[in-house]
């Protein structure tokens, strides 16, 4: 019983942080070794999200490489306060500024996909709406009385909440039926969606960057354990025939 209360005690929190609530989420379909999707999504990360939040915990070089891209045409395009290239990803923003500013320093997105899940970023980048009441004039249907502004918007358009009007229990009533963008984004609500789903892959991929190696060398040792197992199987009926 007490191991019981020690594993639901350890998991519960991280279960309530990644679901954000009892919003439903939406399910990221990404795919990892995709690079151009990969590439896209930093792309959209360095230009729109790097302003604020930093990734201190990767390298330039190595996200250049894994992703198939060369050293210089990253630099050149992904690269826009003159580090060099083996420096960690890095804000250019002060974080003492940041935080009179935000009210708190915009947290590092290094490990933001194990901390939150791909489902939950997803959805998140995809429900902010206006609001006029918040400082930003957004908020979000995830992540209530956001504190951050929807640098995403001119990708999207302005995005507001939609009713319907239905007949529910013999009267009329406005229904929200989700959030809609008025078209004046520089992408269609498809190419928005495939956008938001590249970031996501991004930031998959710097939540675990090695996770494709190890996920190839984890088959391999399945593989061997297994035949090691007939091995040991044998050497034990060899051991134990005259035993038994």
């Amino acid at each position: 019983m007490k191991k019981l209360m020690f594993l639901l005690a350890f998991l519960l929190p991280g279960a309530a942080l990644a679901a954000g609530g009892n919003v439903h989420l939406d399910t990221a379909n990404y795919d990892l070794t995709d690079k151009a999707s990969l590439q896209n999504g930093a792309k959209i990360f360095m230009n729109y999200c790097l302003g604020c939040h930093s990734m201190k915990y990767q390298r330039y070089q190595r996200t250049f490489q894994d992703l198939g891209i060369a050293d210089e045409l990253g630099q050149e395009n992904l690269q826009f306060t003159g580090e060099k290239v083996t420096d960690y990803i890095t804000r250019a923003m002060p974080e003492e500024s940041a935080s009179v500013w935000f009210g708190a320093a915009p947290p590092d997105l290094t490990l933001v996909a194990r901390v939150r899940g791909a489902d939950w970023l997803y959805t998140y980048l995809r429900s902010f709406y206006v609001d006029e009441s918040r400082p930003f004039g957004v908020n979000n249907k995830v992540f209530k009385e956001v504190g951050m502004p929807h640098v995403l918007q001119p990708l999207q358009g302005t995005p507001r909440e939609t009713y319907e009007t239905r007949m529910i229990d013999g009267e009329e009533k406005q229904v929200y039926v989700g959030i809609k963008a008025d078209g004046d984004g520089a992408l269609s609500p498809e190419e928005y969606d495939q956008a938001v789903l590249d970031l996501v892959n991004f930031l998959e991929y710097t939540g675990e960057p090695a996770r494709l190696e190890s996920e190839r060398i984890g088959k391999w040792v399945l593989v061997f354990i297994v035949v090691l197992f007939v091995f040991v199987y044998l050497l034990k009926k060899d051991y134990w025939r005259e035993v038994h």
